[in-house]
């Protein structure tokens, strides 16, 4: 699977404000895609947790206690997650480890911005 990438194919510019550009049909399905890998408060939680670690990388061993939840199903969610393109894994031993992909949530965070209209 591609990581959608939010780019506007007449403009070729990344992460124009959904406000200001209509989204093409790709990146309306590029966003969408992503968007509902977020819409859930367990994924929103891994994701924080993610990057609040230090050194941004933590372990599936790492997320299974505070969220009280088998590590079956936290890989589910870390799953979404690096479909969507949100995070990275990184098999080391036995134990995934998993990143947060910066740019991933830059650039939602840039097609959702609202700012002063041109």
């Amino acid at each position: 699977m591609t990581t959608p990438a939010l780019i506007d194919p007449q403009t070729q510019t990344c992460c124009s404000s959904l406000v200001h550009v209509p989204l093409g049909a790709r990146q309306a399905d590029d966003l969408s895609h992503r968007l509902k890998a977020l819409a859930d408060p367990t994924r929103l939680r891994l994701l924080s947790m993610i990057g609040a670690r230090q050194g941004g990388e933590a372990c599936v061993c790492d997320l299974t206690e505070p969220l009280d939840l088998s590590q079956p199903t936290i890989s589910h969610h870390l799953k979404v997650l690096r479909e969507a393109g949100l995070v990275t894994s990184r098999r080391r031993g036995t134990w995934v480890h998993y990143a947060l992909v910066p740019e991933a949530l830059e650039r939602i965070s840039a097609a959702l911005a609202v700012t002063e209209h041109r």
